[in-house]
């Protein structure tokens, strides 16, 4: 009998078959039913992990957990970077321990949000809690592929589960073709599930405010969700120590900080040259503590203005969050070129990407094509980071007439822009100067 039974040979309990019934009178509800013996319980329990790993998708991301994540990143991040991924990792464990609310993962690609949301799911199926992790576009794959003759289940079926299953991990939320059926199906998930107050965690490299409103609307509720947005580079880049956003050039300037500056006291620089240069060096040490407001930038040409930005740009990036750095005219060449057909951006997103950075860095105003559509791209530029007074760094060596007045009035507006003008001339090529004219 032992030979054929489910349990261990030689469990005294159930005599190795497996299951054993309980010593309970006749009418109680457990009389006469068969419950399986606690020597099959860690066999059972396993089994159902496994099934619970094969219908969340976790089959390759089992490696992925809370163990083997390093929660201050690696060596050489800066210290906002490291916070923002200890925190992210302390949330995060918090969640998987309560699977209560929601939690949504903000960041750059490589950042650590996917292997966040792994462990997140993989200590919940060890648990014994039905999961699912999908990526959102998979996700919509799944739904579309539930249409066809072949499919295993219908879409309502597949539906539902979706938008009932206890967690529900949304990987690459934003990635997805943003089709309208593909928004209502998501819109009705999200809504559902906030309304259910369903557990539900999801990743994004995009920012908050270019999700559709209505999904952008719940996960604003900070009732339900947690947001928690980390700042770490790609971890798989080694190369990519600071987590420069692709169109900066500040990268190209690393070199240029406030202790590589000089101050040109060796050479015979008249007095008012020499001040001029120690205060753009105080304003701009001072503004790169605390960026607010608008700093403008003005000299001729080699007399320091893009070495001192990108000093106060060098000196954000070391805090672990790296300003956006770019040449107008290359800027202006960014918009266009998302009108490629090749291009993987629109001009929308690429646009909004510029004018609501944290702090940005415009080199060299007044040298880019002064066509129509450029002047009013950089108008909109301004003008909206002028209303919202978003701290703003600004170059230049054009005169106030060469420049467009609807952006010089903005530029010249004392209660928001401290105005630097830098008198001394051109660094390079050590030109000395006795006596002012």
């Amino acid at each position: 009998m032992h030979a054929y039974g489910l349990g261990k040979p030689d469990c005294p309990i159930c005599q190795g078959l497996g299951f054993i019934r309980r010593s309970v009178e006749f009418g109680d509800p457990d009389f006469g039913k068969l419950f399986v013996c606690v020597c099959r319980q860690e066999e059972i329990t396993q089994e159902v992990r496994d099934r619970l790993f094969l219908l969340s998708n976790l089959d390759s991301l089992r490696e992925l957990t809370f163990k083997s994540f390093h929660p201050r990143g690696r060596v050489g991040l800066g210290k906002q970077q490291s916070d923002s991924l200890e925190q992210a990792f302390n949330h995060a464990q918090s969640f998987a321990g309560s699977l209560k609310g929601w939690l949504l993962l903000l960041g750059r690609y490589g950042c650590g949000k996917t292997h966040l949301a792994a462990a997140i799911a993989n200590q919940a199926v060890s648990m014994g809690v039905p999961t699912l992790f999908l990526t959102v576009p998979d996700l919509l794959d799944w739904l579309r592929f539930s249409y066809s003759d072949g499919a295993d289940k219908n879409f309502e079926g597949r539906f539902e589960e979706i938008r009932n299953i206890p967690l529900l991990i949304m990987d690459d939320f934003g990635t997805q073709n943003t089709t309208p059926w593909a928004q209502e199906k998501l819109f009705q998930i999200i809504n559902y599930r906030y309304i259910n107050k369903l557990a539900t965690v999801l990743t994004s490299n995009m920012d908050l405010s270019e999700f559709e409103p209505r999904i952008k609307s719940r996960l604003m509720d900070p009732e339900i969700v947690t947001q928690v947005k980390i700042l770490a580079p790609d971890y798989r880049n080694p190369k990519d120590d600071i987590g420069h956003h692709e169109l900066s050039c500040l990268s190209l300037h690393g070199s240029r900080t406030f202790e590589t500056f000089s101050l040109r006291k060796d050479e015979k620089l008249v007095t008012e040259d020499l001040r001029s240069l120690q205060k753009a060096y105080e304003i701009t040490q001072s503004y790169a503590k605390k960026p607010i407001g608008w700093l403008l930038l003005t000299g001729p040409y080699g007399c320091g203005k893009t070495h001192l930005a990108a000093a106060i740009g060098n000196y954000q990036a070391e805090l672990g969050d790296p300003p956006l750095m770019i040449v107008v005219p290359d800027l202006l060449d960014h918009l266009r070129s998302t009108f490629s057909p090749t291009s993987s951006v629109n001009l929308d997103r690429r646009f909004e990407e510029i004018r609501k950075a944290r702090l940005l860095i415009l080199d060299d105003l007044g040298t880019q094509s002064a066509t129509p559509w450029a002047r009013e791209k950089l108008y909109q530029l301004f003008n909206y980071r002028y209303s919202a007074e978003l701290p703003t760094v600004i170059t230049t060596a054009s005169m106030p007439e060469e420049i467009d007045q609807r952006l010089y009035s903005r530029m010249m507006d004392e209660r928001l822009c401290t105005i630097i003008a830098i008198t001394a001339p051109s660094y390079r090529g050590g030109r000395k100067v006795q006596k002012r004219a």
